[in-house]
Protein backbone atom coordinates (compact mmCIF):
# COMPACT_ATOMS: atom_id res chain seq x y z
CA UNK A 1 0.00 0.00 0.00
CA UNK A 2 1.49 3.34 -1.05
CA UNK A 3 2.15 5.83 1.77
CA UNK A 4 1.39 9.32 0.44
CA UNK A 5 2.93 12.60 1.52
CA UNK A 6 -0.07 14.94 1.57
CA UNK A 7 -0.56 18.69 1.53
CA UNK A 8 -4.04 19.49 2.88
CA UNK A 9 -5.58 22.91 2.28
CA UNK A 10 -8.65 23.50 4.45
CA UNK A 11 -10.82 26.41 3.28
CA UNK A 12 -13.99 27.95 4.69
CA UNK A 13 -15.51 27.82 8.16
CA UNK A 14 -14.55 26.16 11.43
CA UNK A 15 -16.93 23.28 10.63
CA UNK A 16 -14.77 22.52 7.61
CA UNK A 17 -11.70 22.72 9.85
CA UNK A 18 -13.10 19.93 12.04
CA UNK A 19 -13.74 17.78 8.94
CA UNK A 20 -10.14 18.31 7.84
CA UNK A 21 -8.85 17.41 11.30
CA UNK A 22 -10.83 14.14 11.22
CA UNK A 23 -9.39 13.33 7.80
CA UNK A 24 -5.84 13.92 9.03
CA UNK A 25 -6.21 11.72 12.11
CA UNK A 26 -7.66 8.86 10.06
CA UNK A 27 -5.03 9.17 7.33
CA UNK A 28 -2.14 9.36 9.79
CA UNK A 29 -3.34 6.12 11.40
CA UNK A 30 -2.68 4.46 8.02
CA UNK A 31 0.82 5.92 7.78
CA UNK A 32 0.00 8.95 5.63
CA UNK A 33 2.31 11.90 6.27
CA UNK A 34 1.21 15.54 6.00
CA UNK A 35 3.42 18.44 4.97
CA UNK A 36 2.89 22.18 5.28
CA UNK A 37 4.36 22.85 1.83
CA UNK A 38 2.58 21.78 -1.33
CA UNK A 39 5.84 21.43 -3.25
CA UNK A 40 7.03 18.77 -0.80
CA UNK A 41 3.92 16.62 -1.26
CA UNK A 42 3.02 14.01 -3.81
CA UNK A 43 -0.72 14.48 -3.16
CA UNK A 44 -2.82 17.62 -2.64
CA UNK A 45 -6.24 17.54 -0.96
CA UNK A 46 -8.39 20.67 -0.96
CA UNK A 47 -11.34 20.90 1.44
CA UNK A 48 -13.52 23.44 -0.32
CA UNK A 49 -16.11 25.99 0.71
CA UNK A 50 -19.13 26.59 -1.53
CA UNK A 51 -21.31 28.86 0.58
CA UNK A 52 -20.89 32.24 -1.17
CA UNK A 53 -19.40 33.42 -4.46
CA UNK A 54 -16.10 34.66 -3.02
CA UNK A 55 -15.55 31.33 -1.28
CA UNK A 56 -16.33 29.41 -4.47
CA UNK A 57 -13.88 31.54 -6.43
CA UNK A 58 -11.16 30.97 -3.84
CA UNK A 59 -11.79 27.22 -3.93
CA UNK A 60 -11.65 27.10 -7.74
CA UNK A 61 -8.46 29.17 -7.78
CA UNK A 62 -6.79 26.76 -5.35
CA UNK A 63 -7.94 23.74 -7.35
CA UNK A 64 -6.50 25.25 -10.54
CA UNK A 65 -3.21 25.97 -8.76
CA UNK A 66 -3.05 22.35 -7.57
CA UNK A 67 -3.83 21.06 -11.07
CA UNK A 68 -0.98 23.20 -12.41
CA UNK A 69 1.41 21.56 -9.95
CA UNK A 70 0.23 18.19 -11.18
CA UNK A 71 0.74 19.25 -14.80
CA UNK A 72 4.29 20.36 -13.92
CA UNK A 73 4.97 17.01 -12.28
CA UNK A 74 5.44 18.48 -8.80
CA UNK A 75 2.59 16.36 -7.39
CA UNK A 76 1.01 13.20 -8.73
CA UNK A 77 -2.49 13.40 -7.24
CA UNK A 78 -5.12 16.08 -6.63
CA UNK A 79 -8.32 15.41 -4.68
CA UNK A 80 -11.16 17.80 -3.91
CA UNK A 81 -13.55 17.39 -0.99
CA UNK A 82 -16.19 19.41 0.87
CA UNK A 83 -19.00 21.75 0.02
CA UNK A 84 -18.06 22.74 -3.53
CA UNK A 85 -17.76 19.07 -4.49
CA UNK A 86 -21.17 18.41 -2.99
CA UNK A 87 -22.77 21.12 -5.15
CA UNK A 88 -20.82 20.97 -8.41
CA UNK A 89 -19.27 17.52 -8.66
CA UNK A 90 -20.68 16.77 -12.13
CA UNK A 91 -19.68 20.13 -13.58
CA UNK A 92 -16.19 20.04 -12.06
CA UNK A 93 -15.56 16.51 -13.33
CA UNK A 94 -16.21 17.77 -16.85
CA UNK A 95 -14.23 21.00 -16.47
CA UNK A 96 -11.34 19.60 -14.40
CA UNK A 97 -10.55 16.08 -15.63
CA UNK A 98 -7.04 16.42 -14.17
CA UNK A 99 -8.49 16.13 -10.63
CA UNK A 100 -8.22 12.52 -9.46
CA UNK A 101 -11.38 12.52 -7.37
CA UNK A 102 -14.21 14.66 -6.02
CA UNK A 103 -15.76 13.82 -2.64
CA UNK A 104 -18.73 15.41 -0.90
CA UNK A 105 -19.21 16.34 2.75
CA UNK A 106 -20.14 12.81 3.85
CA UNK A 107 -17.63 10.68 1.93
CA UNK A 108 -14.59 10.52 4.19
CA UNK A 109 -14.18 6.71 3.93
CA UNK A 110 -14.15 6.90 0.13
CA UNK A 111 -11.58 9.71 0.11
CA UNK A 112 -9.35 7.79 2.49
CA UNK A 113 -9.57 4.73 0.26
CA UNK A 114 -8.55 6.87 -2.73
CA UNK A 115 -5.30 7.84 -0.99
CA UNK A 116 -4.62 4.26 0.14
CA UNK A 117 -5.77 4.80 3.71
CA UNK A 118 -8.36 2.99 5.78
CA UNK A 119 -11.32 4.52 7.64
CA UNK A 120 -11.46 3.34 11.24
CA UNK A 121 -14.74 3.86 13.06
CA UNK A 122 -12.98 3.61 16.42
CA UNK A 123 -10.98 6.74 15.54
CA UNK A 124 -14.04 8.91 14.86
CA UNK A 125 -13.40 10.97 18.03
CA UNK A 126 -9.79 11.66 17.06
CA UNK A 127 -8.58 14.77 15.27
CA UNK A 128 -5.20 16.22 14.32
CA UNK A 129 -5.58 19.87 15.26
CA UNK A 130 -5.15 22.64 12.70
CA UNK A 131 -5.84 25.28 15.35
CA UNK A 132 -3.31 26.53 17.90
CA UNK A 133 -2.98 23.79 20.55
CA UNK A 134 -4.74 25.74 23.31
CA UNK A 135 -8.05 26.14 21.45
CA UNK A 136 -10.32 23.96 19.40
CA UNK A 137 -13.82 23.54 18.01
CA UNK A 138 -16.34 20.90 19.00
CA UNK A 139 -18.88 20.26 16.23
CA UNK A 140 -21.98 19.18 18.10
CA UNK A 141 -24.22 18.53 15.07
CA UNK A 142 -24.14 18.08 11.32
CA UNK A 143 -26.54 19.48 8.72
CA UNK A 144 -29.49 21.83 9.17
CA UNK A 145 -33.29 21.58 9.35
CA UNK A 146 -33.88 25.32 8.89
CA UNK A 147 -35.07 26.48 5.51
CA UNK A 148 -33.59 29.98 5.28
CA UNK A 149 -34.18 30.99 1.69
CA UNK A 150 -30.69 32.49 1.18
CA UNK A 151 -28.85 29.37 2.34
CA UNK A 152 -27.72 26.23 0.50
CA UNK A 153 -26.33 24.45 3.57
CA UNK A 154 -29.25 21.96 3.94
CA UNK A 155 -28.59 20.89 0.35
CA UNK A 156 -24.86 20.61 1.03
CA UNK A 157 -24.91 19.03 4.49
CA UNK A 158 -28.27 17.31 4.71
CA UNK A 159 -30.74 17.14 7.61
CA UNK A 160 -29.82 18.11 11.16
CA UNK A 161 -28.07 15.31 13.05
CA UNK A 162 -26.98 15.88 16.64
CA UNK A 163 -23.85 14.07 17.75
CA UNK A 164 -24.60 11.80 20.73
CA UNK A 165 -23.59 13.46 23.97
CA UNK A 166 -21.35 10.61 25.11
CA UNK A 167 -19.43 10.79 21.84
CA UNK A 168 -18.95 14.56 22.26
CA UNK A 169 -17.70 14.08 25.82
CA UNK A 170 -15.19 11.47 24.62
CA UNK A 171 -14.00 13.79 21.89
CA UNK A 172 -13.74 16.71 24.34
CA UNK A 173 -11.67 14.55 26.71
CA UNK A 174 -9.25 13.72 23.89
CA UNK A 175 -8.95 17.42 23.02
CA UNK A 176 -8.30 18.26 26.65
CA UNK A 177 -5.47 15.72 26.79
CA UNK A 178 -3.95 17.49 23.78
CA UNK A 179 -3.82 20.71 25.82
CA UNK A 180 -7.00 22.42 24.63
CA UNK A 181 -8.20 24.96 27.20
CA UNK A 182 -10.73 26.89 25.10
CA UNK A 183 -13.55 24.83 23.58
CA UNK A 184 -15.77 26.53 21.00
CA UNK A 185 -19.08 24.74 20.35
CA UNK A 186 -20.16 24.90 16.73
CA UNK A 187 -22.82 23.53 14.38
CA UNK A 188 -24.87 25.01 11.61
CA UNK A 189 -27.42 25.58 14.40
CA UNK A 190 -26.41 24.95 18.01
CA UNK A 191 -29.87 25.93 19.34
CA UNK A 192 -31.44 22.64 18.19
CA UNK A 193 -28.85 20.38 19.76
CA UNK A 194 -30.36 17.13 21.01
CA UNK A 195 -33.95 17.55 19.83
CA UNK A 196 -33.61 14.98 17.05
CA UNK A 197 -32.21 12.17 19.22
CA UNK A 198 -33.40 13.04 22.73
CA UNK A 199 -36.75 14.71 21.95
CA UNK A 200 -35.82 17.89 23.79
CA UNK A 201 -33.05 20.48 23.85
CA UNK A 202 -29.91 19.11 25.47
CA UNK A 203 -27.69 22.13 24.91
CA UNK A 204 -27.69 23.18 28.56
CA UNK A 205 -26.97 19.62 29.70
CA UNK A 206 -24.08 19.37 27.25
CA UNK A 207 -22.64 22.70 28.44
CA UNK A 208 -22.88 21.60 32.08
CA UNK A 209 -21.18 18.25 31.36
CA UNK A 210 -18.37 20.01 29.49
CA UNK A 211 -18.09 22.62 32.24
CA UNK A 212 -17.62 19.81 34.77
CA UNK A 213 -14.60 18.66 32.73
CA UNK A 214 -12.83 21.83 33.81
CA UNK A 215 -12.03 23.51 30.52
CA UNK A 216 -10.97 27.10 31.19
CA UNK A 217 -13.28 28.62 28.56
CA UNK A 218 -16.31 27.13 26.79
CA UNK A 219 -17.92 29.29 24.13
CA UNK A 220 -21.21 28.96 22.23
CA UNK A 221 -21.33 29.90 18.54
CA UNK A 222 -23.94 29.81 15.76
CA UNK A 223 -27.10 29.83 17.89
CA UNK A 224 -30.23 30.23 15.77
CA UNK A 225 -32.62 32.79 17.36
CA UNK A 226 -35.77 30.71 16.87
CA UNK A 227 -36.21 28.02 19.57
CA UNK A 228 -33.13 29.17 21.44
CA UNK A 229 -33.06 27.43 24.86
CA UNK A 230 -32.95 30.35 27.31
CA UNK A 231 -31.93 28.15 30.25
CA UNK A 232 -28.46 28.21 28.65
CA UNK A 233 -28.12 31.91 29.50
CA UNK A 234 -28.71 31.29 33.19
CA UNK A 235 -26.14 28.49 33.09
CA UNK A 236 -23.59 30.90 31.59
CA UNK A 237 -23.91 33.20 34.57
CA UNK A 238 -23.67 30.28 37.01
CA UNK A 239 -20.62 28.58 35.50
CA UNK A 240 -17.40 30.60 35.48
CA UNK A 241 -15.82 28.62 32.67
CA UNK A 242 -18.75 29.11 30.27
CA UNK A 243 -17.99 32.40 28.52
CA UNK A 244 -20.54 35.19 28.84
CA UNK A 245 -20.73 35.31 25.07
CA UNK A 246 -23.35 34.32 22.52
CA UNK A 247 -23.16 34.30 18.74
CA UNK A 248 -26.75 34.82 17.57
CA UNK A 249 -26.95 35.38 13.79
CA UNK A 250 -30.06 37.47 13.09
CA UNK A 251 -29.55 38.50 9.42
CA UNK A 252 -32.23 41.25 9.46
CA UNK A 253 -34.97 42.90 11.52
CA UNK A 254 -37.61 43.95 9.00
CA UNK A 255 -40.63 41.63 9.18
CA UNK A 256 -41.18 41.43 5.42
CA UNK A 257 -37.53 40.61 4.79
CA UNK A 258 -37.50 38.07 7.63
CA UNK A 259 -40.55 36.34 6.09
CA UNK A 260 -38.91 36.32 2.66
CA UNK A 261 -35.76 34.90 4.24
CA UNK A 262 -37.98 32.28 5.94
CA UNK A 263 -36.35 32.92 9.32
CA UNK A 264 -39.44 31.99 11.34
CA UNK A 265 -39.13 34.94 13.74
CA UNK A 266 -40.40 38.53 13.80
CA UNK A 267 -38.74 41.77 14.79
CA UNK A 268 -40.79 41.98 17.98
CA UNK A 269 -39.86 38.42 18.93
CA UNK A 270 -36.21 39.14 18.18
CA UNK A 271 -36.17 42.23 20.41
CA UNK A 272 -37.91 40.29 23.20
CA UNK A 273 -35.32 37.51 22.90
CA UNK A 274 -32.40 39.95 23.16
CA UNK A 275 -33.96 41.79 26.10
CA UNK A 276 -34.61 38.50 27.90
CA UNK A 277 -31.04 37.29 27.32
CA UNK A 278 -29.57 40.53 28.64
CA UNK A 279 -31.90 40.55 31.65
CA UNK A 280 -30.93 36.97 32.55
CA UNK A 281 -27.21 37.70 32.17
CA UNK A 282 -26.25 41.40 32.24
CA UNK A 283 -22.59 40.55 31.67
CA UNK A 284 -23.22 38.76 28.37
CA UNK A 285 -21.73 40.07 25.11
CA UNK A 286 -23.74 39.43 21.95
CA UNK A 287 -22.34 38.81 18.50
CA UNK A 288 -24.55 38.78 15.40
CA UNK A 289 -24.38 38.82 11.61
CA UNK A 290 -26.50 40.81 9.18
CA UNK A 291 -27.27 40.27 5.51
CA UNK A 292 -27.86 43.31 3.30
CA UNK A 293 -29.12 43.63 -0.26
CA UNK A 294 -31.52 40.68 0.01
CA UNK A 295 -33.89 40.53 -3.01
CA UNK A 296 -36.44 43.33 -2.72
CA UNK A 297 -34.78 45.10 0.23
CA UNK A 298 -35.83 48.75 -0.05
CA UNK A 299 -33.94 51.74 1.26
CA UNK A 300 -36.59 52.12 3.95
CA UNK A 301 -36.15 48.52 5.07
CA UNK A 302 -32.39 48.97 5.15
CA UNK A 303 -32.79 52.15 7.20
CA UNK A 304 -34.94 50.16 9.63
CA UNK A 305 -32.07 47.71 9.99
CA UNK A 306 -29.65 50.57 10.66
CA UNK A 307 -31.93 51.96 13.35
CA UNK A 308 -32.26 48.48 14.90
CA UNK A 309 -28.46 48.12 15.07
CA UNK A 310 -28.17 51.59 16.59
CA UNK A 311 -30.73 50.79 19.28
CA UNK A 312 -29.67 47.23 20.16
CA UNK A 313 -25.92 48.05 20.15
CA UNK A 314 -24.43 44.62 19.55
CA UNK A 315 -21.01 44.06 21.05
CA UNK A 316 -19.77 42.27 17.94
CA UNK A 317 -21.32 42.40 14.47
CA UNK A 318 -20.40 41.10 11.04
CA UNK A 319 -22.21 42.08 7.85
CA UNK A 320 -22.32 40.36 4.47
CA UNK A 321 -23.75 41.38 1.10
CA UNK A 322 -26.42 38.99 -0.18
CA UNK A 323 -25.08 36.40 -2.63
CA UNK A 324 -27.52 35.16 -5.28
CA UNK A 325 -26.70 31.47 -4.77
CA UNK A 326 -28.23 29.20 -7.43
CA UNK A 327 -28.73 26.31 -4.99
CA UNK A 328 -30.60 28.47 -2.44
CA UNK A 329 -34.40 28.97 -2.60
CA UNK A 330 -34.03 32.78 -2.90
CA UNK A 331 -32.46 32.26 -6.32
CA UNK A 332 -36.05 32.22 -7.61
CA UNK A 333 -36.38 35.86 -6.54
CA UNK A 334 -35.14 38.81 -8.56
CA UNK A 335 -31.72 39.98 -7.33
CA UNK A 336 -32.72 43.64 -7.20
CA UNK A 337 -29.66 45.31 -5.66
CA UNK A 338 -26.46 45.79 -7.64
CA UNK A 339 -23.12 44.63 -6.30
CA UNK A 340 -22.23 48.28 -5.72
CA UNK A 341 -25.42 48.91 -3.72
CA UNK A 342 -24.81 45.83 -1.58
CA UNK A 343 -21.23 46.89 -0.91
CA UNK A 344 -22.34 50.42 0.01
CA UNK A 345 -24.98 49.12 2.43
CA UNK A 346 -22.49 46.77 4.04
CA UNK A 347 -20.06 49.67 4.44
CA UNK A 348 -22.78 51.77 6.09
CA UNK A 349 -23.57 49.01 8.57
CA UNK A 350 -19.92 48.48 9.46
CA UNK A 351 -19.29 52.21 9.85
CA UNK A 352 -22.18 52.39 12.30
CA UNK A 353 -20.97 49.29 14.14
CA UNK A 354 -17.48 50.78 14.41
CA UNK A 355 -18.84 53.74 16.39
CA UNK A 356 -20.84 51.38 18.63
CA UNK A 357 -17.87 49.06 19.19
CA UNK A 358 -15.57 51.98 19.93
CA UNK A 359 -17.91 53.26 22.64
CA UNK A 360 -18.49 49.75 24.06
CA UNK A 361 -14.75 49.14 24.33
CA UNK A 362 -14.14 52.35 26.27
CA UNK A 363 -15.95 50.70 29.18
CA UNK A 364 -12.95 48.35 29.53
CA UNK A 365 -10.42 51.15 29.99
CA UNK A 366 -8.99 51.22 33.51
CA UNK A 367 -10.21 47.69 34.25
CA UNK A 368 -8.42 44.40 34.78
CA UNK A 369 -9.52 41.52 32.56
CA UNK A 370 -8.60 37.86 32.27
CA UNK A 371 -7.15 37.20 28.83
CA UNK A 372 -5.93 34.19 26.87
CA UNK A 373 -2.67 34.63 24.95
CA UNK A 374 -2.89 33.50 21.33
CA UNK A 375 0.48 34.75 20.15
CA UNK A 376 3.71 36.35 21.37
CA UNK A 377 5.56 38.86 19.17
CA UNK A 378 8.63 40.20 20.92
CA UNK A 379 7.50 41.96 24.08
CA UNK A 380 3.86 42.12 22.91
CA UNK A 381 1.28 39.47 23.72
CA UNK A 382 -1.72 39.20 21.38
CA UNK A 383 -4.64 37.94 23.43
CA UNK A 384 -8.43 37.75 23.71
CA UNK A 385 -10.98 38.22 26.45
CA UNK A 386 -13.82 35.78 27.14
CA UNK A 387 -15.97 38.14 25.04
CA UNK A 388 -14.01 37.42 21.86
CA UNK A 389 -14.09 34.29 19.72
CA UNK A 390 -10.94 33.29 17.83
CA UNK A 391 -10.40 34.70 14.32
CA UNK A 392 -13.54 36.87 14.18
CA UNK A 393 -13.56 39.18 17.20
CA UNK A 394 -11.43 41.76 19.01
CA UNK A 395 -7.81 41.31 20.05
CA UNK A 396 -5.81 42.68 22.98
CA UNK A 397 -2.28 43.98 22.43
CA UNK A 398 -0.46 43.79 25.74
CA UNK A 399 3.06 44.59 26.87
CA UNK A 400 4.49 41.60 28.70
CA UNK A 401 6.82 43.44 31.08
CA UNK A 402 9.00 41.05 33.07
CA UNK A 403 6.67 38.07 32.61
CA UNK A 404 7.92 35.07 30.66
CA UNK A 405 4.80 34.12 28.76
CA UNK A 406 3.81 31.51 26.21
CA UNK A 407 0.97 30.82 23.83
CA UNK A 408 -2.08 29.42 25.60
CA UNK A 409 -1.47 31.08 28.97
CA UNK A 410 -4.19 32.89 30.89
CA UNK A 411 -3.16 36.23 32.35
CA UNK A 412 -4.61 39.28 34.04
CA UNK A 413 -4.24 42.48 32.02
CA UNK A 414 -4.77 46.14 32.87
CA UNK A 415 -6.55 47.78 29.94
CA UNK A 416 -5.26 51.28 29.28
CA UNK A 417 -6.53 52.22 25.81
CA UNK A 418 -9.07 50.98 23.33
CA UNK A 419 -10.28 51.38 19.76
CA UNK A 420 -13.25 49.89 17.93
CA UNK A 421 -11.69 46.45 17.54
CA UNK A 422 -8.66 46.42 19.83
CA UNK A 423 -7.76 46.75 23.49
CA UNK A 424 -4.29 47.87 24.61
CA UNK A 425 -2.70 47.40 28.00
CA UNK A 426 -0.20 45.60 30.18
CA UNK A 427 0.05 42.10 31.65
CA UNK A 428 -0.12 42.45 35.42
CA UNK A 429 -0.25 38.84 36.62
CA UNK A 430 -0.62 35.23 35.61
CA UNK A 431 -4.26 34.32 36.09
CA UNK A 432 -5.14 31.80 38.73
CA UNK A 433 -7.31 28.89 37.74
CA UNK A 434 -10.97 29.57 38.56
Amino acid sequence: MKKHNVFLLSLGCSKNTVDSERLMAQAEASGIMFTEEADLADTIIINTCGFIEDAKEESIAEILAAVEKKTQGIVSGVYVMGCLSELYRTEMREELPEVDGFFGTRELPALLQAIDAQYREELYDHRTLLTPPHLSYLKIAEGCNRSCSFCSIPKIRGRYRSQPMEQLLREAAILQKKGVQELNLIAQDTSLYGRDIYGTSMLRELLVRLSDMDFRWIRLLYAYPLDFPLEVITTMSERKNICNYLDLPLQHCNDRILRSMNRGITKTETIHLIETIRAKNPDIRLRTTMLVGFPGETREEFNELMQFIEEVRFDRLGCFPYCHEEHAPSFALEDTASAEEKAERRAEVMELQETIAEKNNRAFEGKELTVLIDQIEGDIAIARTEYDAPEVDNECYLTTGSFKLSQGQFCTAQIEESSAYELHGTITALAEKT
